[in-house]
């Protein structure tokens, strides 16, 4: 069974940019799709970006022009850059494959 691992959340303040990293146990070659997601406290967990394995993506309009999302397979890592900050997007950011199985998060806390 696949697992997932995030990394490379932080405290950033606005403006500023991360990159996570959402590492998986074994091969997502053949993994037709995979996203990240992100949850504040006391709310619903929210999608933010889907990677495909033909190459295509798609964007939240909330984080579209802002956050890109990337996959590696010969890595077997999704990727997830996120530029010009804001403190909206602060949250735990997780990574899914639909119907499979989800990482176990990690914190962006965007602050100045």
């Amino acid at each position: 069974q696949v697992q997932l691992v995030e990394s490379g959340g932080g405290l950033v303040q606005p403006g500023g940019s991360l990159r996570l990293s959402c590492a998986a146990s074994g091969s997502i070659f053949s993994i037709y799709v995979m996203d990240w997601y992100r949850q504040v406290p006391g709310k619903q967990r929210e999608w933010v970006a889907r990677a495909r394995n033909d190459g295509n993506t798609g964007y939240a309009v909330s984080v579209k022009g802002r956050f890109t999302i990337s996959r590696d397979n010969a890595k077997n890592t999704l990727y997830l850059q996120m530029t010009n900050l804001k403190p909206e997007d602060t949250a735990v950011y997780y990574c899914n494959i639909p119907g499979y199985t989800w990482g176990q998060g990690t914190q962006v806390t965007v602050s100045s």
